[in-house]
């Protein structure tokens, strides 16, 4: 049976058969190019594809792939034939983007190709933040190492980086209005009609995010990163500032939180930014530590597979700070752009998602 699947779940299996066949994970320069000199050897990549069902693919320098279905040999493929299989699926992408596919597509052969490794299922599970794991040996301590890394494809539409879900609610004191101005305002349904609702509130007061999960979280990441993300929400929503680092440099500039600090607003964004690629999730308790331990993993347009690596950490969070802006999430599916009353008092719950440019 074919497989229907989108852009960035056909990438997993792209990036997969490329990183099979090279054997090699390479490193991005700060211009985003590929580091020829400066790659991770692959010593194997791991699948989960059930809770009893792993697969191992073990790594050779003869030009063959090992592959292991719970501890068992099953056959070996050589990297020309996987070579073969990556350029296939990489042109079968490309030509769906370029007919601007923004939904799920087949790919013929594509069941051929996942039989021959093993695979039942495309891209992991979207409960775990790493999309490959792997173990790689590292040239920065000389140790053999299995880490997880976070795959994004640059060949679709720009991804989301920072999903909402009515989880995500940020909660605000509305004060200044009559009851009726109240009512037109919610009356407003036009195109960007949370961002036209919210420049008639003359008062928007930040109460608090409405899951405690959430909250205890960003905590995690700063004591005071709910009121620094309800200040970029803020202008988001009345000033229609999208960019993340535009927007950062706007608060910090009028400090809300009296830090008195510079360039301390951007380094709080960069943080958050970081922790959301490779840990964070608002309705899963969260440790602080990153599950995406290895790093990012970049499909380019042109089919080059690139990586920042964690111990390179200041320009990946560099990277998304100026790769990402804020973007306005389904309004009735996350339940939020209406004032509402509650006590005796107004509020009203705006949301946000963080998506690359």
């Amino acid at each position: 049976m074919q497989i229907s699947a989108n852009v960035g779940e056909w990438s997993e299996l792209y990036v997969l058969l490329r990183l099979l066949t090279e054997q090699k994970l390479y490193t991005i320069t700060q211009d985003l190019s590929k580091n020829e000199k400066l790659y991770l050897p692959i010593l194997r990549i791991l699948r989960d594809e059930t809770e009893n069902a792993h697969i191992e693919y073990k790594c050779n320098s003869n030009g063959f792939i090992q592959l292991y279905f719970n501890e068992k040999f099953i056959h070996g493929i050589d990297t020309e034939t996987l070579n073969g299989f990556a350029n296939y699926i990489f042109k079968s992408i490309a030509s769906e983007r370029n007919r601007n596919a923004k939904g799920a597509f087949t790919i013929n052969k594509a069941d051929e190709i996942m039989n021959k490794l093993q695979c039942q299922k495309l891209k992991a599970s979207s409960a775990e933040k790493a999309d490959i794991t792997m173990e790689i040996h590292d040239p920065f301590t000389n140790y053999n190492r299995i880490c997880g890394f976070s795959i994004k494809s640059d060949i679709g539409e720009p991804p989301t980086l920072f999903n909402a879900s009515q989880s995500t609610n940020f909660k605000f004191e509305v004060t200044g209005l009559t009851s009726s101005q109240i009512l037109k305002i919610n009356s407003i349904e036009t195109k960007g009609k949370v961002k036209a609702r919210v420049r008639q509130i003359p008062n928007l007061t930040f109460v608090s995010t409405l899951n405690q999960t959430f909250h205890q979280n960003l905590i995690f990441v700063d004591t005071q990163m709910d009121k620094f993300l309800a200040e970029m929400i803020k202008i988001y929503y009345q000033e229609n500032i999208t960019d993340c680092a535009e927007l950062s440099d706007i608060v910090n500039k009028r400090d809300p939180l009296k830090l008195e600090t510079e360039n301390i607003y951007p380094h709080k964004l960069k943080k958050f930014l970081c922790a959301v690629a490779l840990g964070l999730r608002p309705t899963k308790k969260w440790n602080g530590l990153d599950e995406a331990n290895g790093g990012y993993i970049i499909v380019k347009t042109n089919g080059e597979v690139v990586a920042y690596h964690l111990y390179n950490r200041n320009s990946f969070e560099n990277y998304l700070l100026n790769n990402t802006k804020f973007d306005t999430p389904s309004v009735t599916r996350h339940r939020f752009g209406k004032i509402y009353s509650e006590n005796g008092k107004n509020f009203i719950n705006l949301n946000f998602q963080i998506r690359f440019k």
